[in-house]
């Protein structure tokens, strides 16, 4: 069975969050590099890396930069604007050589998509083996409780002229939150399990990472239940 977002991560997915720009990506960038004693060269692995304005950004920053994703749409348009290597494959079974990264990013809630922990879990340990020895990795994923909070139930956005419907829920349990879209094409749901900030970094200790910084935003701010984004840069031992 097709899960959700083997479907979903493609050229319409890019239109309805046109926000998720280059400035954007280049903030995030700029504050990793700045916190984990980056120089030129260093190897970077972004996985989930969609389109690759991050991986242009670590691109332009010097960095020798690879990109890891499902989404055959999203690689094609990575192509279109970065010379990295790029490599179709799941994050639970990376093909990406142990202890070989300096810097190895999963950015903007690019995580959080399977039904059962143990694959979340699987998917971290899978990314955090990449690490060199006191080699560094970054997730930026959403906040839980700020999401819970701000819920926005439902809204119409325009693609191409069109209304898209939008619906948004916590589910039933408290553990995903559930978006449901409608377009002219069809509809298409996504869902994203609500990992607090403390259940990430426990994960990430069993997969041997130590979480030595974590911010609210791109701007360094801590990270507070208010915060939009939950950022921790973990370092290998």
């Amino acid at each position: 069975m097709t899960e959700w977002f083997e479907e979903w991560f493609g050229e319409e997915y890019l239109q309805l969050y046109p926000h998720r720009d280059d400035a954007e990506a280049e903030r995030a960038v700029a504050l990793i590099l700045s916190r984990v004693g980056f120089a030129p060269g260093w190897r970077v692995l972004d996985v989930a890396c969609g389109a690759g304005r991050h991986a242009r950004a670590f691109e332009a920053a010097g960095a020798r930069c690879t990109g890891i994703d499902l989404s055959a749409a999203l690689l094609r348009l990575a192509r279109g604007i970065t010379g990295m290597p790029l490599v179709r494959a799941d994050m639970r079974a990376l093909p990406i050589r142990s202890a070989s990264m300096d810097l190895t990013v999963n950015l903007f809630t690019s995580f959080g998509y399977f039904e059962h922990d143990d694959e979340h879990a699987t998917a971290l340990a899978e990314m955090v083996a990449t690490v060199r020895p006191k080699g560094w990795f970054v997730i930026d994923f959403l906040n839980a409780a700020a999401v819970r909070s701000r819920l926005v139930p439902t809204e119409t956005q325009r693609l191409n002229g069109t209304p898209v419907e939008i619906e948004r829920s916590v589910s039933s349990d408290g553990r995903y939150v559930c978006k449901t879209i409608r377009t002219g094409h069809g509809r298409f749901s996504e869902r994203v399990r609500l990992f607090g900030a403390e259940e990430i970094e426990t994960m990430l200790g069993t997969a041997g990472v130590t979480v030595r910084e974590r911010y609210g935003d791109y701007d360094a701010a801590r990270l507070t239940s208010d915060s939009p984004r939950t950022i921790l840069l973990g370092q290998a031992p």
